[in-house]
């Protein structure tokens, strides 16, 4: 298997990109505010999605609020410290941030701080099409090589964020110790108003059933992938060319059926099984 590109260093063992590498103590010093609402995942699990809901939930469902910016800027992610530190630093409470760090990572602040984490997960095999097909348009990400080298990278745990098997179990057994609520990416595409709904609950926001349905057809896939402040149009093509590939890209469940060959399903499966069957946490690859 390839070693790491020239672009990616690690930190506590966990492969990550070498701009994060070097802003590490700036991140990791981060102050949490009480107040404070965090998106957190994997990458490719539904984060953008995720995000505008629960800014919409905090605006009280207010569409033109949602507009007032890209959702990179109304959202710092923290990881991308030279321009979100700083921004978030400046945002007045309650701040909505997003994180995809492991959990062993997040700044200790967070934990000391009245802080409430969403958790957004989605099931391996989608989130791995959906990373390799963001490697490939993402320009500041390194080259993710042909397919069949992606996918032992990322089944190994060989990318940016490390093994998506550690992420989603660490951040599963914290639930039980922090204010965690745990989605999943399947069961926001098949019942989407039933996942608003405990988000909002979660939020501790009581909105209307008008406010809700608003809420929900502002998040749909299309509004979002035909709204410039959600699907990154706005970034220069010299950071996302989505010319390649779009960012907001299909938003199924199952398309991984038209990557993986019957070889890499069974070798996925086994390391699935083998790393996922004690841990309580079922997914589901197809609806």
């Amino acid at each position: 298997m390839a070693d790491f590109s020239p672009d990616m260093g690690e930190i506590e063992g966990v492969p990550m990109l070498q701009d994060i590498c070097k802003e590490w103590d700036s991140i990791y010093s981060f102050q949490a505010r009480d107040g404070d609402v965090v998106v957190a995942s994997y990458p490719k699990s539904g984060t953008t999605w995720m995000q505008e809901i629960m800014d919409l939930i905090l605006q009280d469902g207010d569409v033109q609020k949602s507009l007032r910016a890209p959702c990179f800027v109304k959202v710092p992610f923290l990881e991308m410290a030279k321009t979100s530190l700083q921004l978030a630093n400046t945002m007045p409470s309650p701040r909505l941030l997003k994180i995809h760090l492991p959990v062993q990572l997040v700044p200790p602040s967070f934990w000391e701080k009245n802080t409430k984490i969403v958790y957004v997960a989605r099931n391996p095999k989608d989130c791995m099409v959906s990373y390799y097909h963001f490697h490939k348009m993402d320009q500041t990400m390194p080259d993710p090589g042909p397919w069949e080298h992606f996918f032992l990278s990322f089944l190994s745990g060989k990318v940016s964020w490390g093994s998506w098997f550690d992420h989603v179990i660490g951040w599963w057994k914290a639930k039980g110790r922090h204010q965690i609520l745990f989605i999943f990416y399947e069961d926001m595409i098949e019942d989407p108003l039933r996942e608003i709904r405990k988000v909002m609950t979660f939020l501790e926001k009581n909105l209307s059933e008008e406010v809700l349905q608003r809420i929900l057809k502002h998040t749909t896939f299309k509004s979002m992938k035909n709204n410039p402040m959600a699907n990154f149009s706005v970034l220069p093509t010299s950071m996302f060319n989505q010319s390649i590939s779009s960012f907001m890209r299909k938003g199924q469940v199952g398309d991984w059926q038209n990557y993986f060959l019957v070889s890499q399903n069974l070798l996925f499966d086994e390391e699935y099984t083998k790393k996922m069957e004690s841990s309580g946490l079922r997914f589901r690859m197809e609806l």
